[in-house]
């Protein structure tokens, strides 16, 4: 079974407000596998939609990452991968456009590559705005529609 998603619908999917639980960050704390550690933590979207985030980062090389915020349609047991951050460590190349680079980068899913039966998000763009995990984690979710739930500013010289 194949899912397939218009431009227009990714885009929607990607600006859906997602309310991260208040323990996110312990929830996201990669935990070691074989060569790498890994975590997955499921949100859900404002709309009813269902999103899975995934973090892997090589134990071996930290510019070895990927950041995913992939779809979880309720009438499958597939993913929908609908943006993808990856670190410098490998050469990528855009099978339509037949550009390559080494570089930080960014994957975006697109109709296009759906049409000619690629992988969703194989296009990739380069990008300057991370060069760490740490950095990606932060563009990734500006980018993709998460709200951080509130936690008040504590007063920078204590009362009384």
């Amino acid at each position: 079974m194949s899912i397939k998603y218009s431009d227009e619908e990714i885009s929607r999917l990607i600006l859906e407000c997602k309310k991260l639980p208040k323990n996110y960050k312990n929830l996201i704390s990669l935990k070691r596998k074989r060569g790498h550690k890994e975590r997955e933590l499921d949100v859900p979207g404002t709309d009813g939609n269902q999103f899975r985030m995934i973090f892997r980062q090589s134990n071996f090389n930290l510019l070895d990452f990927s950041i995913i915020l992939a779809l979880v349609p309720s009438d499958s047991n597939l993913l929908f991968r609908l943006r993808r951050y990856n670190g410098k460590s490998h050469e990528h190349t855009n099978p339509i456009e037949r550009t390559s680079f080494y570089d930080f980068h960014i994957h975006y899913a697109t109709e296009r590559y759906q049409d000619i039966g690629g992988r969703e998000d194989v296009y990739a763009e380069p990008t300057d705005r991370f060069t760490d995990f740490q950095t990606a984690l932060q563009c990734f979710l500006t980018d993709c529609g998460f709200e951080e739930p509130f936690s008040p500013q504590l007063p920078l010289f204590p009362e009384g």
